[in-house]
């Protein structure tokens, strides 16, 4: 499964690499990653329909992770949608609730729970 994530902070790219180290060198998830919502969406459109997942943190300089939301929902991209799991150290509920709006599929606060955030990627996989 291929998963995108979206977040500005450099350091989240070795944290994903070393906590789902065993997914990734079995082929089960492949990661890449974006460092703001326009490179994602450049990404998203020169690999179309390869992205299942993107997980994209909110609050980012530019382009915000609600914002590359709207576009992901809402632009023509390649079908299928990627399902959007949106990421926040700000987990107030008026966040949550534009999040849901807007399309989200599900809402994680930081710090990562990566158990969970585990489970919840092989429940997408094995649909």
């Amino acid at each position: 499964m291929k998963i995108l994530v979206v977040d500005d902070e450099p350091d989240v790219r070795v944290l994903f690499e070393q906590r789902f180290r065993r997914e990734i060198r079995s082929g089960e998830f492949a990661f890449s990653f974006a460092y703001s919502g326009e490179e994602a969406l450049g990404f998203l459109r020169a690999h179309p329909s390869e992205v299942v997942l993107i997980l994209s943190d909110i609050n980012m300089p530019g382009m915000s992770g609600l914002e590359l939301l709207r576009h992901v929902k809402s632009d023509p991209l390649p079908p299928p949608p990627p399902l959007v799991m949106m990421l926040t150290a700000y987990g107030d509920a008026a966040t949550k609730q534009q999040a849901e709006q807007l399309g989200a599929d599900d809402f994680l606060t930081k710090p990562v729970d990566f158990t969970a955030l585990r489970d919840k990627l092989h429940a997408i996989e094995n649909r």
